[in-house]
This record gives C-alpha cells, structure tokens and sequence, in this order.
C-alpha cells in the first residue's frame, strides 16, 4: 500500500478519484490516503463554476453537497450566478455546480420559455461570462424604434433602451425603424409635357415613419415603395400640363403631388411632410428658344412703355396750351420766368413796360 499526502489550501477543493471513480471532496488542510490508482484534481472556488469533463459523475454522486449547488436546468430553464452581489455567470440548460462554501452566491433561476429577458441589472448580466452565448441584445435608441419578432410573430414593440432575449427557443429578430424624418432626391426623369416638350425634372420629398408595425408588415421596404409612387405620380403630373403652365407654377404642382401621395404614403406607415420641385431643366434648343420669345417679350414691353410715356408727355402739351390760351395772365407769367432765365444765363439786364417793349424784346431775342 502506498500512502498519500494531501495538502489542500484554505481557497480550494481536493476532487479524489480512485480507479476513475469520483470518491470525495477534500476541504482544507492535510489529508492522508491509501491507495495505487489515487487521482486528485484540484478546484479553484475563486472560480464559481465547477468545470471538469467528469461533471456528470461528480454531480450525482451526492458528494458535492455542503459544497456546491448542483444545477440541472431544463431545456427551457436558465440561470443567472452571482457572487457577493455580483453578475458572474449566465448558465444554459444543462449540468452545472456552483461552489458556494468560499464566497457569498446568490442563484436565480429563470424561465426561458417567454424568450424576452428583462432584469433590473441587465447591462451588467450582458457582461459577464456566458451571457453572449445565451442571450442576444439590441439596444433602441431615442430616435429609433424597435419590433421584437418570434418565429415571425410580432410580440413586442421596444422602447428606447437595451432589450435581451433567449437563445435557441424560436426565431428571433429585433427590426430597428428609424422615425426621423428623412429626404428622398427624385432626380434625373425625363417627361415629356402636354405640349410634347422633353425636359428633365428634379423634386425633393421628405417623410418620417409614423407607424412602425404597418411599414414593415405593408411594404419590405416602405422608402422604396414611396418612392416608386412619387415618380409615377410627377410622371403623370406633368405629362397634364403645358410647359409654360409648368413653369410658371411650380408650387402649385408641388401642392398637386403632395396632396395625391397623401393617401399612398399613409397606406405604407409613412407621412409625407413636404414635396417640392426644385429643378426643370430643358434642352438646348428649347433653352434659346424661351430665350428669345422672352427677349421679343421684353422688347416689346419697352416699347409700350416708351408709347405710353410719349402720349402721356404729349397729353400734357397739350393741356398746357390749352390754359395758356384761355388765360393771358398765366401766359404772361411763363414770359416772364422764361426772361429771367434767360438773363442769368447771358448776364442781360432787360427793361420790360406796358407798351409792348416785352414782345419787341422777347422777339428780338
């Protein structure tokens, strides 16, 4: 017989094996045992989790009791430890012992079958050791919102926050929906007008998501969607006017659109906040085509107004001959004044009486 010396420190715990055959546990200190076939494996409780490939065998052996907690949680059961206070593990549906005779362990159990995981420590559970292989997360944010989807069902709308759910019991999927409002450029689209003129058109439209669940569930991608309606809806727009209509009264085909798409966009969970023109663009020919019949315009205008302000200055000759002719008086006062203008021009001294010197005067001048 040989025997054997044990030494077992105070943070440890002594697994003896003889013939392959789990036999005890070995607390602190010294031990002293007989045997050929003697195997002991030493264990950690720094550790809390009891990890040997002969698990099984330890476990049900009864021999752990007074110093782990022996857990054999179901398919649908979880378990979350804690050590003084502290997420140290989230354990899945199997065997597992946890050491408890070295520092304080808390246990809880958990059932999984309601697949969301809500805890009031859960950021630190995501942290600790296991949690990524048993748990998957999203995390909200403010300007978002997020549809909780199992096995293809919607079972929960998630506010902004972290959210977690169980592993492998069903098909998960979190679907985050932005509700900012987003711009969409309509650009490059060639459409022919009323009046069979080619031009290239560019629009601007803005829209927020203001139903979640129905932009998901309506369209696989509600932006596309709305956007394919608005350039079907300007395609027929213009193809109803005439171009100088078109151009002239942008805003009011704008206001034409966005009262159409109102309808398609709520039908999709969107809501159209704006839609505007921004550019029409015309081919070259066209371009100096306007240019001209705009030039001829202008021309024209200037003329009218250079007729108007003839026959309006010739208007007033006129009425000022007529009040010279019917009084004298007046007549005599613009004599004179034209005299005194005339005499501070050429430095004249001008001698003027009532026995018709002005008239000899003004004639002789």
């Amino acid at each position: 017989m040989i025997l054997h010396r044990i030494k077992i420190r105070d943070f440890e715990r002594g697994l003896l094996f003889r013939d392959r055959q789990f036999r005890e546990v070995l607390g602190p200190g010294t031990h002293w045992r007989a045997g050929l076939r003697l195997r002991v494996d030493r264990a950690s409780l720094r550790q809390p989790l009891l990890v040997h490939p002969d698990l099984d065998l330890i476990a049900r052996s009864g021999r752990l009791s007074g110093h782990a907690e022996v857990l054999d949680l179901a398919g649908h059961e979880r378990a979350l430890v804690f050590v003084d206070g502290r997420p140290e593990a989230v354990l899945r549906a199997g065997l597992h012992a946890v050491w408890t005779g070295f520092q304080k362990v808390a246990i809880e159990r958990v059932d999984a079958r309601g697949v969301r995981f809500e805890h009031d420590r859960l950021a630190l559970i995501l942290a600790a050791p296991g949690a990524r292989e048993a748990l998957d997360s999203v995390l909200v944010e403010p300007t978002h919102a997020g549809l909780l989807f199992v096995d293809g069902r919607l079972t929960a709308t998630l506010l902004p926050g972290t959210h977690a759910w169980w592993k492998g019991l069903g098909r998960v999927r979190a679907e985050l929906v932005d509700l900012r409002e987003q711009a969409v450029d309509l650009a490059g689209q060639e459409i022919m007008t009323a009046d069979k003129v080619t031009l290239r058109l560019n629009a601007v439209m803005s829209f927020r998501v203001a139903d979640p669940v129905r932009s998901l569930n309506v369209s696989d991608d509600a932006r596309q969607a709305l956007y394919r309606e608005a350039q079907l809806a300007l395609r027929a727009a213009v193809g109803t006017r005439e171009l100088d209509l078109l151009l002239s009264d942008k805003d009011g085909l704008a206001r034409s659109l966005h009262a159409e798409l109102l309808a398609r966009a709520a039908s999709l969970g969107l809501e159209l906040v704006s839609l505007g023109v921004r550019d029409v663009i015309l081919p070259g020919d066209m371009k100096e085509l306007l240019n001209r019949v705009t030039e001829a315009k202008k021309a024209a205008e200037a003329q009218l107004i250079t007729r108007r302000e003839e026959t309006a200055a010739m208007r007033s000759q006129a009425n000022t001959a007529r009040l010279f002719e019917s009084n004298p008086t007046l007549m005599r006062l613009r004599e004179l004044e034209t005299l005194e203008k005339v005499a501070a021009a050429g430095k004249l001294s001008i001698v003027l009486s009532d026995k018709g010197l002005t008239d000899k005067l003004v004639n002789a001048l």
